[in-house]
């Protein structure tokens, strides 16, 4: 792994990625995955720690609240620093920051493909039987994000899913969110790509964004 102290430039980015994927290839991940930026909100002490190499990238700790996303995993907003940092003031204050990091998305259960989304359902009915069976209701999704009470049918499903698929180190979806860009519209001002890492081994390398 390797863990940037400054921002990087193109030409520095493209040899790293280079050294990095083919290493990765070595090891035997999906030969053709995809690779992306994501930010990370944090606070700016653990930016420093793990900018720095303080904080290995093997020890990122994972989110695990009962209503995240896309279920357990370290959280990114696919190429969108401007948003990450907007999401970590909201809930930092001053001490906000963001992490930048290359993600090779490895094997991905992508909820933009439909060979993925359609291993939900069945998902569901499992959970839906069990709660039944021990006389407890569903989970529902109680708001848009977690200030709201956020998803706590989506993240039991996925995760419940991904029982059956433990092979899978990313999660990957696109969520629609905030008000109209403009009267009338269908395009929303804070939609974007989420990313959820489960494997740790998919994060290639980290650097503070300019």
């Amino acid at each position: 792994m390797h863990q940037y102290s400054a921002a990087i430039d193109a030409s520095t980015t493209r040899q790293f990625l280079v050294a990095a994927t083919l290493a990765w290839y070595r090891s035997g991940v999906e030969r053709f995955a995809r690779w992306v930026l994501g930010y990370h909100g944090c606070t700016a002490e653990f930016a420093t720690d793990l900018i720095s190499g303080a904080r290995p990238i093997s020890e990122w700790p994972h989110s695990k609240n009962p209503y995240d996303w896309l279920g357990s995993g370290i959280y990114f907003w696919e190429h969108g620093p401007e948003r990450a940092m907007q999401w970590a003031r909201e809930r930092r204050g001053d001490s906000a920051a963001i992490v930048g990091a290359i993600i090779q998305l490895g094997r991905c259960f992508d909820l933009l493909d439909v060979e993925f989304t359609k291993e939900l359902l069945p998902a569901y009915q499992s959970e839906k039987e069990r709660r039944e069976a021990a006389g407890q209701p569903l989970l529902v999704n109680r708001g848009p994000d977690d200030a709201l009470g956020g998803r706590y049918l989506d993240c039991k499903v996925i995760n419940r899913c991904l029982q059956r698929f433990p092979e899978f180190q990313v999660v990957r979806g696109a969520f629609q969110e905030g008000a109209p860009a403009f009267p009338g519209a269908k395009i929303f001002r804070e939609s974007h790509i989420q990313i959820a890492v489960r494997d740790p081994r998919c994060i290639l390398g980290v650097f503070r964004p300019t």
